[in-house]
């Protein structure tokens, strides 16, 4: 069975957003479980993920190899359908996370015939030194990263 191929992610230079939806060959509760618990996000996305737990102000870290610890914060939960966090935009991982240097990505689910539709909105990047060249690194993260989780999720792992 081969996997399901996704469109890229996108950048809208206006809204300062990158976004990007996939169809996943996965029941929501599967995918949920994947986006909002440490052990299945470390295994799609930061290579370690801490969590003090999955609610609103909860805050951990998602550490990526090669770029360091990241802290992270939950901005938004509707299980099983939104969750968003927070993060810095630099592993300066001792300090609290400041809103007015940090972008928030929320993922949304949607039951679909044969699996779940996910959306990511990633935004806030007006707030980073430099928005585009972040807005770029990002788009080209979130396709590697998104494709990391249908693999994960789809194959049977």
């Amino acid at each position: 069975m081969s996997m399901t191929t996704n469109d890229p992610a996108v950048v809208d230079g206006d809204a300062f957003t990158v976004r990007r939806t996939i169809t996943i060959a996965a029941r929501p509760e599967k995918v949920w479980a994947a986006i909002t618990e440490a052990e299945h996000i470390a295994r799609w996305f930061p290579q370690a993920a801490v969590l003090d737990e999955v609610a609103v102000g909860a805050s951990g870290t998602f550490i990526f190899d090669g770029y360091g610890a990241f802290p992270v914060r939950i901005e938004e939960l509707d299980p099983p359908h939104v969750i968003a966090y927070r993060w810095g935009s630099d592993n300066s991982h001792a300090v609290p996370i400041d809103p007015e240097r940090s972008t928030v990505f929320r993922f949304t689910l949607e039951p679909v015939d044969g699996g779940t539709r996910l959306t990511v909105v990633e935004s806030g990047f007006e707030t980073l030194a430099d928005p585009r060249s972040s807005m770029e690194g990002n788009r080209g993260g979130w396709d590697a990263e998104l494709d990391e989780l249908v693999a994960y999720l789809e194959g049977g792992s």
